[in-house]
Protein backbone atom coordinates (compact mmCIF):
# COMPACT_ATOMS: atom_id res chain seq x y z
CA UNK A 1 0.00 0.00 0.00
CA UNK A 2 1.50 3.40 -1.05
CA UNK A 3 1.28 5.70 2.40
CA UNK A 4 1.99 8.54 0.50
CA UNK A 5 -1.37 8.93 -1.20
CA UNK A 6 -2.75 9.81 2.11
CA UNK A 7 -1.76 13.96 1.27
CA UNK A 8 -4.86 15.04 -0.60
CA UNK A 9 -2.68 18.27 -1.71
CA UNK A 10 0.90 17.91 -0.57
CA UNK A 11 2.73 20.97 -0.58
CA UNK A 12 2.87 24.35 1.47
CA UNK A 13 0.50 26.59 2.38
CA UNK A 14 -0.70 28.19 -0.37
CA UNK A 15 -1.95 24.41 -1.47
CA UNK A 16 -4.78 24.64 1.40
CA UNK A 17 -8.10 25.31 0.40
CA UNK A 18 -11.13 24.37 1.94
CA UNK A 19 -11.47 21.08 -0.22
CA UNK A 20 -8.64 19.54 2.12
CA UNK A 21 -9.94 17.13 4.82
CA UNK A 22 -7.65 18.95 7.64
CA UNK A 23 -7.50 22.09 6.63
CA UNK A 24 -11.04 23.48 8.14
CA UNK A 25 -11.54 21.68 11.40
CA UNK A 26 -7.85 21.19 12.76
CA UNK A 27 -6.94 24.53 11.66
CA UNK A 28 -10.50 26.30 13.04
CA UNK A 29 -9.77 24.64 16.39
CA UNK A 30 -6.14 25.84 16.59
CA UNK A 31 -7.77 29.33 15.53
CA UNK A 32 -10.05 29.25 18.82
CA UNK A 33 -6.92 27.76 21.17
CA UNK A 34 -4.78 31.16 20.06
CA UNK A 35 -7.94 33.37 20.73
CA UNK A 36 -7.86 32.36 24.50
CA UNK A 37 -4.05 32.82 24.34
CA UNK A 38 -4.17 36.15 22.37
CA UNK A 39 -7.19 38.19 22.25
CA UNK A 40 -7.18 39.91 19.25
CA UNK A 41 -10.05 43.18 17.37
CA UNK A 42 -10.50 43.40 14.24
CA UNK A 43 -9.83 41.64 10.66
CA UNK A 44 -6.13 41.90 10.68
CA UNK A 45 -5.56 40.21 14.01
CA UNK A 46 -7.64 37.64 13.31
CA UNK A 47 -6.00 36.73 9.71
CA UNK A 48 -2.64 37.16 11.63
CA UNK A 49 -3.57 34.08 13.80
CA UNK A 50 -5.05 32.18 11.62
CA UNK A 51 -1.31 32.36 9.58
CA UNK A 52 -0.01 30.98 12.44
CA UNK A 53 -2.71 28.24 12.69
CA UNK A 54 -2.23 27.09 9.35
CA UNK A 55 1.71 27.42 9.63
CA UNK A 56 1.59 25.32 12.75
CA UNK A 57 -0.66 22.51 11.05
CA UNK A 58 1.57 22.70 7.70
CA UNK A 59 4.46 21.52 9.98
CA UNK A 60 2.77 18.89 11.52
CA UNK A 61 1.35 17.79 8.14
CA UNK A 62 4.60 18.37 6.35
CA UNK A 63 6.10 16.01 9.59
CA UNK A 64 4.19 13.26 9.61
CA UNK A 65 4.09 10.03 7.24
CA UNK A 66 0.83 8.77 7.53
CA UNK A 67 -2.64 10.18 8.52
CA UNK A 68 -2.01 8.14 11.30
CA UNK A 69 1.50 9.56 12.34
CA UNK A 70 -0.68 12.98 11.76
CA UNK A 71 -2.43 12.61 14.46
CA UNK A 72 -0.22 11.07 16.85
CA UNK A 73 2.01 14.20 16.31
CA UNK A 74 -0.85 16.95 16.52
CA UNK A 75 -2.87 15.08 19.50
CA UNK A 76 -0.80 16.04 22.11
CA UNK A 77 -0.07 19.18 20.75
CA UNK A 78 -3.78 20.73 20.66
CA UNK A 79 -4.25 18.97 23.71
CA UNK A 80 -1.20 20.76 25.91
CA UNK A 81 -2.08 24.19 23.98
CA UNK A 82 -5.99 23.61 25.27
CA UNK A 83 -4.79 22.97 28.75
CA UNK A 84 -3.21 25.99 28.89
CA UNK A 85 -5.74 27.99 27.60
CA UNK A 86 -8.05 27.18 29.89
CA UNK A 87 -5.49 27.79 33.07
CA UNK A 88 -3.02 30.36 32.38
CA UNK A 89 -2.55 34.24 30.45
CA UNK A 90 -0.60 34.83 27.81
CA UNK A 91 2.62 35.57 29.29
CA UNK A 92 3.14 38.84 27.31
CA UNK A 93 -0.45 40.50 27.98
CA UNK A 94 -0.28 41.96 31.77
CA UNK A 95 -3.64 42.16 33.64
CA UNK A 96 -4.44 45.62 34.25
CA UNK A 97 -3.52 46.63 38.05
Amino acid sequence: MDTNNWRPNQGTEANMDNSDWRSQRIVNKLMDTLKRHFPVSGQEGLHELRKIAQRFEEKIFTAATTQADYVRKISPKMLAAETNAQGTVAPNIRPNM
